[in-house]
């Protein structure tokens, strides 16, 4: 039976290269809800979507950082407050750790994206 437990990390799809990605899609890319997406909008100064006519438009680097969040929210358990210390570096003590699991998640990525092509073959 598999480990139900919150700890337990969800494979994120590869995100795909184009340059902005609406709400809806940063959304399903993160396995999250739009909603979620707007409020931690507010909460995190760091995500800022380009909004033209009343929509947002998330580009690659937003996306990585949501993900990025969304790993500390919910498969670290660390709090709001405590994911905003940690982004701003106050919680890390440096970057280094920061960028470490940013290059690991965007190696998984390519990885999965590898793996696909050569099934492809």
């Amino acid at each position: 039976m598999p480990d139900s437990s919150p700890t337990q990390q969800i494979e994120l799809e590869p995100i795909p290269g184009k340059r902005y990605f609406t709400i809806g899609e940063a959304a399903k890319l993160c396995d999250l809800k739009p909603h979620v997406l707007r409020y931690w909008e507010q909460e995190f100064e760091q995500i800022q979507p380009v909004k033209r006519s009343n929509r947002r438009y998330y580009q690659r680097q937003d996306l990585l950082l949501i993900r990025q969040i969304r790993s500390l929210l919910y498969d670290q358990g660390f709090t709001i407050v405590g994911a905003r210390q940690w982004l701003k570096g106050e919680q890390a003590g440096d970057d280094a750790k920061r960028y470490r699991q940013l290059l690991r998640q965007t190696i998984t990525e390519l990885e999965t994206i590898r793996d696909l092509l050569k099934s492809v073959r």
